[in-house]
């Protein structure tokens, strides 16, 4: 079976979008059944790029100030270059809210709908498009990828779709995050400033439903020896408004007490990860919450809000706080430092979990799905 994808999202700096279709297309890669055709934007290619494609320039930005109707020509080069080879595939899967145009059998994925619940994440022309093809993907895709039952309750809510047009697929976890020793992390953490199992760690997009705030406030609020041992660390790019958390973060880092290292590698990631007293994830919103599984996979506990999909991904191996409440979750930072056992109790019990999640198991899943469109 010929599966196209559209792999722009593959695109620097990749996001857990890109990192969901690259793991996805190396689990179908097992099954011999399965052939990928990648369309990149620009043209096709039979196999994952060996790094991140390259991301649009500073003059992208220039031409869609200066060029009417921009977006709109670039999409009709893509949508022109896509139909060329397209037509031979067996089936599209579209990865995120983008589909491009297709007469076949089609699935599409929906991560979240961060676009419904935080419109104002977005500028308003790309706000338009986002809702106009998402919509229109909905409408025709034969099935709807969900990473959490919780999304597709939101699916089937919002948009009116049958509920026996969603699967849940939930996501997995790479090889690459498992537990390292002290010793085989120093070299990496030095580098950064940081010892091993000596900081908190916060990874995600800077911007305000990952509710990092709440994550400065409550570093705040530890005694200050406890502050200096355990800095706050956060890995992420810079998103909308990140401006609100200019001013907490530039007087924590003055201090020493914050550590703002912003887009981290894959390998990098994982040794972060792997170092970490603990990950404080106090998101608002998740469709599915990767760090969450990353770190418990890692051998690092978790603590994290209560909301959205979060508590399909770590079940009863987290600690859940009120988003809300920056005194709980100081607590519980200070209950993870000095309580050795609740901290080993956690991090056995979050091993156990990502367990639970595995690449194959998506896979496994889709491939299900496109045999039964295709009636294979």
């Amino acid at each position: 079976m010929r599966i196209a994808f559209n792999a722009s999202i593959l695109r620097a700096p990749r996001t857990g979008i890109g990192q969901y279709l690259v793991e996805l297309v190396l689990a179908l890669a097992m099954d011999s059944e399965f052939e990928a055709w990648l369309f990149n934007g620009w043209g096709w290619q039979n196999r994952l790029p060996a790094a991140a494609l390259p991301g649009y320039s500073r003059w992208s930005a220039l031409v869609k100030r200066g060029l009417p109707n921009a977006y709109a020509l670039r999409r009709m080069v893509e949508q022109r270059r896509f139909s060329q080879k397209a037509a031979r595939a067996d089936l599209y899967h579209e990865p995120s809210l983008w589909p491009l145009e297709f007469d076949g059998p089609m699935v599409m994925t929906l991560h979240d709908l961060t676009h419904v619940h935080y419109p104002h994440t977005q500028p308003a022309d790309r706000l338009a498009a986002i809702e106009r093809y998402a919509a229109r993907g909905v409408e025709r895709a034969q099935r709807i990828m969900v990473d959490s039952r919780f999304i597709g309750d939101e699916l089937c809510h919002h948009y009116g779709v049958p509920a026996e047009r969603v699967v849940v697929a939930p996501l997995g976890c790479a090889a690459r995050f498992h537990p390292r020793s002290p010793e085989r992390l120093a070299g990496r953490l030095a580098a950064l400033g940081l010892q091993p199992g000596r900081y908190l760690l916060c990874v995600g997009t800077l911007e305000p439903r990952k509710n990092l705030q709440l994550a400065l406030r409550a570093h705040a609020r530890l005694p200050a020896a406890m502050r200096e041992r355990y800095p706050l660390v956060l890995i992420g790019m810079p998103g909308w408004r990140t401006e609100q958390l200019e001013g907490p973060m530039r007087r924590a880092m003055a201090g020493g007490q914050v550590r703002l290292l912003g887009y981290q590698d894959d390998d990098c990631l994982a040794e972060l990860y792997a170092g970490a007293h603990l990950l404080l994830f106090p998101s608002l919103y998740e469709g599915f919450g990767l760090p969450v599984l990353e770190a418990m996979a890692s051998g690092t506990p978790v603590i994290l809000s209560r909301s959205s999909a979060l508590p399909e991904v770590a079940g009863g191996a987290a600690l859940y706080i009120d988003p809300q409440d920056d005194v709980g979750c100081a607590a519980a930072i200070g209950a993870l430092i000095e309580d050795r056992a609740q901290w080993a109790a956690l991090r056995d019990a979050g091993l156990v979990r990502a367990q639970d999640f595995s690449w194959a198991r998506c896979a496994r899943i889709t491939a299900a799905v496109y045999r039964e469109i295709l009636g294979h």
